[in-house]
């Protein structure tokens, strides 16, 4: 369903009128005209402005508003704050991944597979260090309600929890007397249960983990929160891969980075998935004939989806449609949501880190 740019108005955050991200944006745009700015958004829509090289340093000042942040519809606008630059806070990774925030520490941990470490932010100081090495070649990583870390290992080929006293659970490493794969990524539902997928990618050779062969069907399970009883919730997909629940957790996004080459949407019926369809197919902008496929993703509090993918971050509204874009130049494997207020986007990609502030906020709790 199109959402009209009208009825965006109806969100809670332009509710609040003054203090939302368009104000700014408005009172320079006051004297243009709806006729001026049609054929600007008709020309985002189908292409991005040429990528300039900057400055990552730090040291270059960058005009307002960010070159590489990018309106593809009119329902992304919002989304934008006028001053506010990408940043990158940290290179030196071989393949970066799975960023997590910690509210309660305000640190945010992501996963160096091929150097098989972690790597952990602090939000005081930027201050970056190896948070875990060795890391079973993590991959994915989250928080649960109680603030204890999961991570997907290759190495381990399971999904682990750290508790607080340091001990490490095996929260899954088989299925049906079988080895899991390689898990990918990890959410957790509020009902305490686990959710992951479990592609082949750690054990395709000895970058990102160990060769092995495949035992199991490329799937995405749920872990029973209370009695640690695992399940196949589908393996209707080619290579199940980045995943994330809508805002009010009725609907699981999968990102198939196999055969299908798209974004899924189930709805979640209880402990089951139900109701299985296509709900992205991503191309590069302006170029409909070259495919880009999602990695990581997360939602906000609105519904939209925020994907990895070429030509960095690319932004999906409830319906479906590649509403932004955030331009990098590197691979963005994944993101999440983080900061105090959660309303900061940090993209890991390729050997660096990223934010950048947003119009939104991010929903689930890591």
């Amino acid at each position: 369903m199109h959402i009209d740019r009208n009825l965006r108005l109806s969100s809670p955050r332009a509710r609040r009128g003054i203090g939302s991200p368009l104000t700014r944006r408005a009172f320079l745009g006051v004297t243009v005209t709806s006729t001026a700015i049609a054929p600007l958004l008709a020309a985002q829509q189908t292409a991005l402005p040429p990528y300039v090289p900057r400055d990552w340093s730090g040291q270059t000042p960058l005009p307002y508003p960010d070159p590489d942040i990018i309106a593809l519809d009119p329902r992304f606008r919002p989304y934008i704050l006028f001053n506010t630059p990408i940043r990158r806070h940290f290179t030196g990774t071989l393949w970066a991944e799975g960023p997590a925030w910690n509210g309660s520490g305000r640190y945010l941990v992501w996963s160096d597979i091929p150097n098989n470490r972690q790597l952990r932010w602090l939000e005081e100081d930027g201050h970056v260090s190896v948070f875990r090495q060795p890391s079973g070649h993590s991959n994915g990583n989250t928080f649960d309600h109680a603030g204890r870390q999961l991570s997907c290992e290759h190495g381990g080929r399971r999904v682990a929890r750290y508790e607080h006293s340091g001990a490490v659970t095996v929260i899954a490493d088989r299925y049906d007397g079988r080895r899991l794969n390689s898990p990918n990524d990890v959410v957790i539902h509020p009902d305490g249960s686990i959710w992951f997928t479990d592609p082949p990618y750690g054990i395709r050779g000895n970058y990102e983990g160990r060769p092995a062969e495949t035992e199991l069907p490329l799937s995405v399970y749920r872990v029973d929160g209370a009695t640690g009883a695992i399940a196949r919730v589908t393996d209707e997909i080619g290579a199940p891969n980045g995943l994330c629940f809508s805002p009010d957790y009725r609907r699981l996004y999968v990102a198939d980075t196999g055969s299908g080459r798209n974004v899924k949407v189930w709805d979640v019926d209880g402990e089951r998935l139900v109701n299985g369809r296509e709900f992205a197919r991503l191309s590069l902008p302006g170029d409909t004939e070259s495919l880009s496929v999602a990695d990581g993703m997360r939602c906000d509090v609105d519904g939209n989806v925020w994907a990895g993918a070429a030509p960095g971050v690319q932004i999906l509204a409830p319906d479906g449609a590649a509403i932004g874009v955030i331009r990098l130049p590197e691979r963005c494997a994944n993101v999440c949501f983080g900061g105090t207020r959660r309303n900061r986007l940090f993209m890991t990609a390729s050997q660096s880190l990223y934010s950048v502030y947003v119009g939104t906020q991010g929903a689930g709790i890591a």
